[in-house]
């Protein structure tokens, strides 16, 4: 079966096209600049290199019916026509409390998702246009929907609400939801299978770190707590979002800066984080250049970037009664040896033993960074989010059939 996944953001469309009973990825690419002037679709070739078209993307359809004529065309297409792909699988940023698992996207469906549109004003919105343009383009197209959101609906309430008047929640949604839930749930499953064991009765704590950044607490298999909030402005310091801030602050800057809501969301989300601090850039490895050529912002970034990822390990570990396995993802997670380093580095009361050498040399690949005395299996599982969403819509669509 081929499955087609689209991760459709406000000016962006990123696919993969699965065959998913080989587990082969048959093409992937993106678009960028939907919308905007120089709009343009980046795709890998068979050999590995990459092609660029560029060519005027007014809007999503037009996007999805470019990706749609490349995997169709003579030149670079991997099918014949639109009709050998069996299904496609969406990435949905925030399905709320109405989503706990992943779904075929019916017209309810739809409404539902589309009521959670305040709580994700950016990314919600350019999840729909991605359907649209499909149910456009093929109309009897099975389509299912994966959230971001929905592992995490097996936190408890005392972990998901905050200590606000009870209304905001029972009249707004306002608590915790968490965000990456579908790289969360896979580099757990994963661990559990590079650990040989079942779910129940382990705690892994997933740290997914990348420009965005988020950590879990994953005790018998589910999520229990997770550092992204309402929005996934709350918890770790990332490239350009702030993180944990106090709440007592925000009308202090506002004043101060005479700042409205969009400019106050603004700074904490665009400005600030390591690019804030450093001053530098929101790419680790220039600030990291920056750090090793003496730029004492860039080494104060980059101390404050690794002491909050190792401040949620020791919380979660705490919350979960102690901790199994700590797994690192995400682009600087799965990259960068010394935030590994430097986040373990003070957890040996832990049981946590690093492997140094293995952890040096390691990089972009699945592995055991933790030495075979330890007592807590240190991970490194790049994640594959689109594998995820592709298996998803597999076995929804499969029971169509």
């Amino acid at each position: 079966m081929k499955i087609l996944v689209l991760n459709c953001g406000s000016s962006s469309i990123k696919y993969q096209l699965f065959d998913i009973e080989k587990k082969e990825v048959l093409a992937k690419g993106g678009i960028e600049k939907i919308g905007l002037e120089g709009s343009f679709l980046k795709f890998n070739l068979p050999n590995g290199e990459k092609e660029t078209i560029t060519t005027a993307i007014p809007e999503h359809t037009t996007g999805v019916r470019l990706i749609i004529d490349i995997l169709t065309s003579a030149k670079y297409g991997v099918v014949g026509s639109i009709n050998e792909i069996d299904a496609v699988g969406h990435r949905m940023v925030h399905g709320g409390e109405k989503f706990s698992k992943s779904t075929l996207l019916t017209d309810d469906v739809l409404k539902d998702f589309a009521a959670c549109s305040d709580l994700a004003p950016l990314h919600n919105p350019a999840n729909l246009k991605g359907v649209d343009a499909v149910k456009e383009i093929a109309p009897d197209m099975p389509q299912v929907g994966v959230f971001d959101t929905s592992f995490h609906q097996t936190m408890p309430d005392y972990a998901y609400m905050y200590a606000l008047p009870y209304e905001l929640y029972e009249q707004y949604g306002v608590r915790r939801y968490g965000f990456h839930g579908t790289s969360h749930r896979y580099i757990t499953k994963r661990a559990l299978e590079m650990m040989g064991t079942a779910a129940e009765g382990t705690r892994i704590i997933t740290c997914h770190i990348g420009n965005g950044g988020s950590i879990t607490a994953v005790k018998d298999g589910k999520s229990v707590d997770t550092s992204m909030g309402l929005t996934p402005l709350e918890g770790l310091m990332m490239g350009t979002r702030s993180g944990d801030v106090d709440p007592g602050a925000i009308p202090f800057i506002m004043e101060k800066l005479h700042l409205d809501g969009h400019g106050l969301s603004d700074l904490l989300n665009k400005k600030s984080g390591v690019a804030g601090i450093s001053g530098v850039s929101s790419d680790m490895r220039e600030v990291n250049a920056a750090a090793e050529s003496g730029n004492k912002r860039a080494e104060l970034s980059n101390t404050m970037y690794f002491y909050r990822i190792k401040k949620y390990i020791g919380a979660y570990a705490a919350a979960m009664g102690g901790v199994d396995a700590i797994v690192f993802a995400g682009g600087v997670g799965e990259n960068q040896f010394d935030c590994r380093r430097e986040v373990l580095k003070g957890l040996e009361f832990l049981g946590v033993e690093l492997d140094q050498e293995v952890n040096a040399r390691t990089r972009g690949e699945e592995a055991v960074l933790s030495t075979s005395a330890s007592k807590v299996k240190v991970l490194l599982i790049p994640t594959d989010e689109e594998l995820m969403i592709a298996s998803d819509t597999y076995e929804i669509v499969k029971e169509l059939r």
